[in-house]
C-alpha cells in the first residue's frame, strides 16, 4: 500500500494542491459605455445537458472586469483558442485597466456574434455565446454566473468530423496556474487514442425490461429499437414522463413526445449501440 500525506487546505488549494487541468477558455464582454473586454477563463462546465435547456456554469472573481460587465449587461461570449494563440491569450491575462480593449493587444480578431451583443473571435475554432439566466455571488470568495447557451458556433468542416479527427484539428489547450500566480503551464494535443466502452459480463440483461404501466404496441417497437444498455432507463423514463402527463397508459404519441423532450434521435440512440446491433 502506498503511503498517503495530509496536505493543508490553502489558498489556491484548487490548483496547487488538486490538479484540475482547465480549458482555456477568453471571455468576452462589453462594459455599460459598449467598450470590449477580453480575458481568460477557465472555471466553465456544462450546467444543464438538455438539448432545449442548455447551460453552464462559469465562474469569476467578483472584482474581475468580466464579471462586472456580466451583471451589468447579462451577455457574454465563451471563445475557445487554439493551442497557437497561448501567447495572444496571455496578452488577455494582463490586469489592463478598465476600458482597454485587451484583443487589440494580440493577433486575435473580433467578429460580429449571432445572438448577444459582444464579439467573439474569429480565431477560435468553438464558440458560445450566452446570456445570464442567474448570478450567485458567494459573498467570502467569488461570483458564479449561470448562462443559457444562446447559440455554438465552431470552424467549418469540424461538425462533420468525429471526435478523434476534431480533437487535434482543434488542438485546444488546457492549463494551470502555478503557486505563486504568475507561471502558467498549458498542455495540448500530441496525441488521441481511443479506448472502447466494453460491456460487463451480462450486460445484455440491460434489455431486459419490466412495464408497470400498460404500453400500445406502436410504443413498445419503439422501444425494442432503443440500444439495449439504456433500454431499462428510457423505460423507467418513458412510464415516469406518462404518470406526470396523467396517464394510465404509454402511448406512442406520448414516447415520441419523449424521445423530442429528451433528443432521442437516431443520432443518439447509436452512441449507446453496441457493435453487434450496428451490424
Amino acid at each position: 500500500m502506498r503511503n498517503k500525506t495530509e496536505i493543508k487546505i490553502k489558498p489556491f488549494w484548487y490548483s496547487d494542491i488538486w490538479i484540475f487541468p482547465k480549458l482555456i477558455t477568453i471571455i468576452t464582454t462589453l462594459d455599460k459605455e459598449g467598450k470590449v473586454n477580453a480575458a481568460p477563463y477557465s472555471h466553465i462546465m456544462q450546467y444543464d445537458v438538455m438539448h432545449k435547456t442548455p447551460r453552464m456554469m462559469v465562474g469569476f472573481r467578483k472584482e474581475s472586469h468580466t464579471f462586472q460587465n456580466i451583471c451589468d449587461t447579462g451577455e457574454f461570449v465563451i471563445n475557445c483558442p487554439s493551442a497557437d494563440y497561448l501567447d495572444d491569450m496571455m496578452e488577455t491575462a494582463r490586469f489592463w485597466p478598465a476600458g482597454v480593449n485587451e484583443l487589440e493587444h494580440s493577433r486575435f480578431t473580433p467578429i460580429p456574434s449571432i445572438k448577444v451583443k459582444p464579439p467573439s473571435i474569429d480565431e477560435c475554432p468553438q464558440i458560445m455565446e450566452c446570456t445570464v439566466d442567474e448570478i450567485k455571488v458567494l459573498h467570502k470568495s467569488s461570483g458564479i454566473v449561470f448562462a443559457n447557451i444562446e447559440t455554438i458556433r465552431v470552424d467549418e468542416g469540424l461538425d462533420k468530423m468525429d471526435r478523434g479527427e476534431r480533437i487535434p484539428a482543434m488542438n485546444l489547450p488546457i492549463g494551470l496556474g502555478d503557486q505563486n500566480r504568475r507561471y502558467y503551464y498549458h498542455c495540448h494535443i500530441g496525441e488521441v487514442t481511443m479506448h472502447e466502452l466494453m460491456e460487463p459480463p451480462g450486460g445484455q440483461r440491460g434489455g431486459e425490461i419490466r412495464t408497470t404501466l400498460d404500453w400500445d404496441e406502436e410504443a413498445l417497437r419503439a422501444l425494442m429499437a432503443v440500444p439495449v444498455g439504456v433500454r431499462k432507463m428510457v423505460t423507467e423514463q418513458a412510464e415516469n414522463f406518462a404518470r406526470e402527463k396523467g396517464d394510465e397508459r404509454v402511448t406512442s404519441a406520448r414516447f415520441a413526445e419523449l424521445s423530442e423532450e429528451y433528443g432521442m434521435d437516431e443520432e443518439f440512440l447509436d452512441r449507446f449501440r453496441t457493435r453487434s446491433e450496428r451490424k
